[in-house]
Formats: C-alpha cells, sequence, structure tokens
C-alpha cells in the first residue's frame, strides 16, 4: 500500500501548491513510460489532458508572480485545488473499497486544503509588502518544493511520506500564526487608509 498511499498524498499535497502543474507531470510522465498510473487516472496521459494542464501551467506560473493577481488566483482556486486533490486521491487508489476510497477522498481534499491554505496565507502575508522580489522568489521557491515533491512522490515514495509527516506538523504549527499575521496586516492597511483619508478630508 505506500506505493499507492504516496501517489495519493503526492498528488493531493501537490494539487493544494500547483495543481495543473501536478496533472502535468503525472500525465507526461505516465506518457513516457517512466510511472504507471491506476486505469483510473489513465486520463491524465491524454494529448487533451497534458495540453490543457500544460498551457494552465504556463499561466499559473506567470499569474503567481504578480502579487495582485497572486491573491485573486489564489482565492479562486480554494474552490478548485481541494476538489481536485480529493479526486486524484481517490483516483490513485484504483478500483479500491468504497469505504477506503472515501477515507481517500476526506484525507485527499485534506490534505490539499492544508497544503493550499499554507500557500495562501504565506502569499498574502508576502503580498502586502510592496517590494516584488520576495513575491517571485517565493513563488519560484514554490514551483521547485512542488516539482521535487511530486516526483518523489513517484520515485521515493517512503521518503515522501516522512517529509509530508514533517510538513503537516510545520502547517499545524505555521497556520494559526499566518492567520493572525494576514489579520494584522489588513488591519494595518486599513488604518492607513482611512488615516491618509481622513487627511486629505481635513486639507480640503
Amino acid at each position: 500500500m505506500v506505493e499507492p498511499l504516496s501517489l495519493a498524498a503526492g498528488l493531493s499535497w501537490g494539487s493544494g501548491l500547483r495543481l495543473y502543474l501536478t496533472v502535468l507531470m503525472a500525465g507526461v510522465l505516465q506518457r513516457f513510460g517512466l510511472i504507471h498510473l491506476p486505469d483510473t487516472l489513465a486520463v491524465l496521459a491524454s494529448p487533451w489532458v497534458i495540453g490543457a494542464a500544460g498551457t494552465l501551467t504556463v499561466l499559473e506560473f506567470l499569474a503567481d508572480k504578480i502579487p495582485a493577481v497572486d491573491s485573486l488566483w489564489d482565492a479562486i482556486h480554494t474552490f478548485i485545488r481541494i476538489p481536485a486533490g480529493a479526486l486524484l486521491a481517490v483516483g490513485a487508489m484504483g478500483h479500491a473499497d468504497p469505504a477506503l476510497l472515501t477515507v481517500a477522498a476526506l484525507a485527499g481534499g485534506t490534505l490539499a486544503g492544508t497544503a493550499h491554505l499554507a500557500k495562501a496565507g504565506t502569499r498574502a502575508l508576502i503580498n502586502l509588502s510592496p517590494e516584488p522580489v520576495s513575491n517571485v522568489v517565493t513563488s519560484t521557491a514554490e514551483d521547485g518544493l512542488t516539482f521535487v515533491g511530486v516526483l518523489m512522490s513517484f520515485f521515493l515514495p517512503i521518503l515522501f511520506l516522512v517529509l509530508l509527516v514533517a510538513f503537516l506538523c510545520l502547517a499545524a504549527w505555521a497556520l494559526p500564526r499566518l492567520w493572525r499575521g494576514v489579520q494584522g496586516g489588513f488591519r494595518g492597511m486599513a488604518s492607513h487608509m482611512v488615516s491618509r483619508l481622513s487627511l486629505r478630508s481635513h486639507h480640503d
């Protein structure tokens, strides 16, 4: 069960960070015979799916480097990445018992959601900074992390699962702090805008 578990976890986790890159990698590697996906995920190797995933990967890569666009992109993809992670986890388990598939869907959605919230929270906090360099660096690091992590889930399943547990522990510690930081940042921005409007009104 280690390999299907790692595949399900890797696809779900990757979906929470870079859904289209994850789908593209799985499809291309299956297409070239470098990995063997279950029949339930064979559609990922379709030229149409690979083409669509490749196009969306490029679009996401560009959108993710622009702070305002990145925050909007993450907000919209809250409703895409999490169910996609659940579906990919179910597909990775093949034709398993329905009870197991239900557990896989719940776990996959939770894992994708955790990765997505950690990414979105970190980026929202960074996007509050006016300079663009930190956003680009962080985005590029996320691209690399997703690429390496998904590859590990395919070829080094035990190591990936160990590192995934470490990621979940870190996310459990960081998410409340990220949320408080984002709230504080937005409150600070709101106070700054109110102060500027008050000053402008006073001068007028």
